[in-house]
């Protein structure tokens, strides 16, 4: 692995290295910003989940009332 290191830094490299590592940071930058508007997507998505099976269940207690309570025991 110093072996690699050392050929690196002793190699002729045309582009400089900031260029690279910038180069890297603003892809990284835009997929961080992919990530965090895909995350809010798929929260969203997951709230609205929960709510349709909250009013399910709410609705699904209802009718369960409404049987009990209309038949004679």
């Amino acid at each position: 692995m110093i072996r690699k290191f050392i050929q690196w830094f002793f190699s002729s490299y045309e582009e400089p290295v900031t260029n690279d590592v910038y180069s890297k940071l603003i892809e990284l930058q835009e997929r961080i910003e992919a990530l965090e508007a895909e995350n809010i997507e798929t929260s969203n998505c997951l709230y609205e989940l929960n709510s349709h099976i909250e009013a399910v269940d709410a609705r699904i207690d209802i009718l369960t009332v409404e049987n009990w309570s209309g038949k004679d025991v």
